[in-house]
């Protein structure tokens, strides 16, 4: 029997989707197995998604705008939903990074969110939270559209070489990884740099951060410990934060460099490798 529970349409993004998904579907006269049907899912995964049981996805979304008829509603909502899903202390700086002109991240540990893999993102975020994944694997998937935009925002990446050898997921997880990183040669707006362990100490050693810069609102340094981020205005952090990257551009190998690097350690540490009996495995 369809599960029948009630939502307030004003609790939250996801229970407004749910909501409206119940109220259209309703209107068109279909069963929750009829316009499973219509969009490739079962009739349970409509119910999930209309009791706020389980989050939509963007590709979801755009299948159910199709069936109904909706004229992009549900693909304008999934963006709320997705975004809600994000941790609550991370909310307003993925709003402020949706609207940069202009991205810098130094990243110690990890391949910055917004060009990790989904399969990346899977395994990193499987440590920590291993009964929402799913909701935010695609909430991190979301973050990434604003490189997709007409108009998207330069994104500069410092990332220590420590982060290419330290395997996240499988083998194959870190090979398609890197490989992605090398993808991004083509973009003009996106430019990757690795600091190697040459480099010895350096101003990035207590910590990641990302500076955004904006067309008329003042720029923003971001930094995060394990539960909360800190943003910050203040003139004299951003003066002290932009110098510091600035020696970390410098210090780092040239974009055409880091490529090669990174190259070079897919295949050397990731790349096929002979297993007991001689055959090469991924």
């Amino acid at each position: 029997m369809a599960n029948i529970r009630d939502l307030d349409p004003s609790a939250s993004p996801l229970d407004y989707y749910g909501s409206e998904l119940r109220r259209l579907r309703e209107d068109a006269g279909l069963k929750q197995g009829e316009l499973g049907v219509s969009v490739f899912c079962t009739a349970s995964l409509i119910g999930q998604i209309e009791t706020a049981r389980k989050v939509p996805t963007r590709d979801f979304s755009e299948r159910v705008d199709a069936a109904l008829g909706t004229g992009g509603v549900f693909s304008r909502l999934v963006g709320l939903v997705l975004r809600s899903q994000l941790p609550s202390w991370f909310q307003a700086y993925a709003e402020m990074e949706a609207r940069a002109a202009y991205i810098s991240t130094f990243q110690a540990q990890l391949v910055y969110g917004l060009l990790q893999t989904e399969a990346y993102a899977r395994a990193l975020l499987t440590v920590d939270h291993p009964d929402r994944v799913d909701e935010m694997v695609a909430a991190r998937m979301e973050r990434q559209r604003i490189l997709a935009r007409e108009n998207p925002p330069v994104l500069w990446v410092v990332l220590d070489e420590a982060l290419l050898h330290r395997q996240v997921g499988s083998r194959e997880v870190m090979r398609n990884q890197l490989a992605h990183l090398l993808g991004f040669r083509d973009r003009p707006w996106v430019q990757v740099q690795i600091l190697p362990f040459s480099a010895g100490e350096h101003t990035g050693m207590m910590g990641s951060f990302n500076l955004l810069r904006f067309e008329e609102d003042p720029d923003l340094c971001y930094a995060e410990s394990y539960d909360s981020g800190q943003m910050t205005a203040n003139p004299q952090v951003i003066r002290e934060r932009s110098v510091g990257y600035a020696r970390l551009q410098a210090t780092a190998r040239s974009p055409e460099d880091s490529a090669a690097l990174i190259a070079r350690v897919m295949e050397e540490r990731y790349g096929d490798q002979p297993g007991p009996d001689g055959r090469a495995v991924a």
